[in-house]
């Protein structure tokens, strides 16, 4: 039993040689191997500068532009929908066939009008010669007029109809008549939303497909009245998409409302820095600090401050030896943080030049 005390009483004092932590007439000693293995680092305050924030939250968006819902311009029956969530198209590319044989009448009508043209606009000719030479009474000249120009309001009207029926004027002069058209995508993007299924019958108010262009993304962001007023043009914006990444992007405040919404804030329209740098989506969630102005203050970086008892301390070099290094516990008073450094509201019990533990101060508080 006494071999066992000894061998156990030499293992802990060569683990504490080894370890060499601890505290001397209220310093705490860290040998030299302890601070090169621990890859400890001294540090001094530093005038650092830390912005005056905004914080707000939006989502990322895109110009109006780049959005488009697709509809019919006459109801109808969905013939054909060979799109999914996600495909990409181009501009003017086939999106869905509709049928609906009220096409048919309207592609019939305009055959009729067309062909009463050419004979109506004869007569009218005519009627105006005659009347030029008094051959013909007003009456009949006025008629065939009237005649001839309400023919070809109603061609026109037809013809406009089956423009944006997209049904080909010239394949219908041929005699080419369908019960069938087709809808065309408005611009180049991505399918995001699918409505209607093969034989659903839609009206020009159904909403068939949502096509967005991310080309070009934006920010959308809502601040409160309170902070309005220190907002401006050509501000920086640093966010952040809390639900993807832990990394943070740059913008910059490019638009400002001019008008105060129901919740009582102002939309805020923001530049993305660099949009493909991140694959962004329109609808992500984006948490968002908007900076309005600098201001500089003594810091140090925040792996030298330690939250000890209600407090914040820091290990400020009190002696260096030949062993190893002495440090006081210091208390200080901490302000705001930016980018890893945070400022020191007060140097009551430190100087410029005092030289402070900056990496590897926690565990040796802790053990104390």
């Amino acid at each position: 039993m006494l071999a066992l005390y000894s061998c156990g009483d030499n293992d802990a004092k060569k683990e504490l040689a080894e370890i060499q932590n601890e505290t001397i007439d209220d310093r705490i000693f860290v040998s030299k191997a302890q601070f090169e293995r621990s890859k400890m680092t001294l540090g001094i305050i530093e005038e650092k500068s830390f912005p005056v924030i905004v914080k707000t939250s939006g989502m990322i968006d895109v110009p109006p532009e780049n959005r488009a819902v697709v509809n019919a311009a006459m109801g109808g029956y969905i013939k054909t929908t060979p799109l999914l969530i996600g495909d990409k198209v181009r501009k003017g590319q086939a999106l869905v066939t509709i049928e609906n044989p009220e096409f048919v009448s309207i592609q019939q009508e305009y055959m009729e009008v067309n062909e009463q043209l050419t004979y109506l606009k004869s007569e009218f000719e005519r009627q105006k010669t005659m009347r030029a030479e008094n051959i013909t009474s007003q009456k009949s000249f006025l008629q065939s007029e009237s005649t001839y120009k309400t023919a070809m309001a109603r061609y026109n009207g037809l013809r406009k109809q089956l423009q944006m029926l997209n049904i080909s004027t010239a394949s219908v002069e041929a005699g080419n008549i369908s019960s069938i058209v087709t809808i065309y995508a408005p611009i180049t993007g991505s399918i995001t939303k699918v409505n209607v299924t093969r034989g659903t019958y839609v009206s020009p108010a159904t909403a068939i497909l949502e096509i967005i262009n991310n080309d070009h993304i934006h920010l959308e962001l809502s601040v409160f009245e309170k902070d309005i007023m220190k907002l401006k043009k050509g501000q920086r914006i640093d966010f952040k998409i809390p639900e993807s990444s832990t990394e943070t992007y740059k913008a910059e405040v490019h638009l400002i409302g001019t008008a105060i919404e129901e919740n009582r804030t102002i939309r805020v329209h923001g530049h993305i820095e660099d949009e493909s740098g991140a694959n962004f989506l329109t609808g992500m969630f984006v948490e968002a600090d908007i900076v309005t102005e600098s201001a500089f203050a003594k810091a140090l970086p925040e792996t030298a401050i330690v939250a000890f008892e209600e407090s914040f301390v820091v290990l400020k070099l009190d002696e260096s030896t030949s062993d190893g290094y002495f440090f006081k516990q210091v208390e200080v008073n901490v302000g705001s943080s930016y980018e890893g450094n945070a400022a020191l509201t007060s140097l009551d019990n430190l100087t410029a030049t005092d030289k402070v533990l900056t990496s590897g101060p926690f565990n040796l508080v802790a053990d104390e």
